[in-house]
């Protein structure tokens, strides 16, 4: 049943009081000072006094640049806090592709036949030993004691510039569908929108940062390679300054169509799930909307993104990293064709290389993105 009836400007507004929460016909929740007059802000449009006037178009557009702001912040935070298990994560997925790459260039290789296919002759088979497995802890190490400490930032400029681009337009488009196509009665929306409006903000924001995506990935592996074979950028201007000059603009969108599907997976599957799993913490009165659920309803969100993810991002990461000799045809011709070839080197599971990596980085990352994004919007709830 209505509590108040305003009419502005021709249009008829709702209060109904549920709890000791005044919300209008459009799911605004406004504060009550006293008694039965409002005249406090309404937190949807919350420029101006209720009864006055509404500026709901022009703060929408406020809230929608705050969205982008707030979590292009914590995208960052997350980001750098998390980057050496990242750079673990690339040199683990780049491991054993050397023997990937000498597969699709000697015919020798080429005809190897699986170990159950009956044998012609013996004069074209050559062994190819597995590479060593791995572990982060030994790569972690091995990257100190080879260069120091400091290598495990390689590429951090590129990681900035990354999520501040990609994060930054993701998690903003993220907010804007989520507010067109919340109830607005509860808030909440369907899992299925949820999804989409992850794909949807996940593939845009991957086609904005792919170039930043490219350096990165770069610049993490360099350290991988032989010291004359190193492309040794100084920083995330001049790797991409560089990749322009040498390999031509394009160069700079190599593997995109790839980094989209990886985007729109994550996406989907982190902010999506994070929503979802705090939805439901707080429908079963499990926690309060506090820190713990915050945490949780991260960490669960980032084991979903990675499981989800895994596959097309080392597939990602070895067409981004690899290294086109003039006159040489390109180590793979697209990203099937790299599917392909690793599969058939490695083996069908060395699509899930680098899976604790991802894990322990997805995990805190998600954790740490959440929470200073909860933390982020508290801070600038008046603004």
């Amino acid at each position: 049943m209505s509590w108040a009836v305003i009419v502005l400007g021709g249009v008829r507004i709702e209060l109904e009081e549920y709890e000791g929460v005044i919300r209008c016909n459009s799911g605004d929740v406004l504060n009550v000072l006293s008694g039965k007059e409002v005249t406090t802000q309404c937190y949807t449009c919350y420029d101006r006094d209720v009864p006055s006037e509404c500026g709901r178009s022009g703060q929408q557009i406020k809230m929608g640049l705050k969205g982008f702001f707030e979590g292009g912040v914590a995208s960052i935070v997350a980001g750098c806090s998390t980057h050496p298990m990242d750079l673990i994560k690339v040199r683990m997925q780049l491991n054993g592709e050397p023997a990937v790459a000498l597969a699709s260039t000697n015919p020798a290789i080429q005809t190897l036949r699986p170990a159950l296919a009956f044998h012609t002759t013996a004069a074209h088979h050559i062994h190819i030993p597995p590479p060593p497995r791995t572990g982060p802890i030994s790569v972690g190490l091995r990257i100190v004691q080879q260069d120091g400490a400091a290598a495990l930032f390689s590429g951090v400029s590129a990681t900035v510039l990354r999520q501040t681009l990609y994060s930054t337009t993701r998690m903003g488009l993220y907010e804007i569908i989520k507010n067109k196509w919340s109830d607005p009665n509860t808030n909440n929306m369907p899992l299925t929108r949820k999804i989409a409006a992850g794909l949807i903000s996940g593939g845009v924001g991957a086609a904005v940062g792919n170039p930043a995506d490219v350096a990165m990935v770069r610049m993490q592996a360099d350290g991988r390679l032989p010291l004359d074979q190193r492309r040794n950028y100084k920083s995330v201007v001049d790797a991409i300054s560089q990749m322009s000059k040498n390999e031509g603009i394009a160069s700079l969108w190599r593997g995109s169509s790839l980094t989209v599907n990886r985007a729109m997976l994550v996406t989907a599957s982190q902010l999506a799930s994070y929503d979802q799993f705090k939805e439901m913490i707080l429908e079963r009165d499990l926690m309060n909307d506090g820190l713990g659920t915050h945490v949780t309803a991260s960490f669960a969100a980032g084991f979903v993104a990675a499981v989800a993810s895994n596959p097309v991002d080392v597939i990602k990461t070895r067409v981004m990293n690899m290294k086109v000799e003039a006159g040489m045809a390109a180590p793979y011709s697209g990203a099937m064709d790299c599917a392909m070839k690793t599969i058939r080197a490695e083996g069908p599971m060395a699509l899930y290389k680098g899976f604790i990596p991802t894990i322990s980085r997805q995990g805190p990352f998600t954790v740490v993105l959440f929470v200073t994004l909860e933390q982020v919007r508290k801070l600038f709830k008046d603004f």
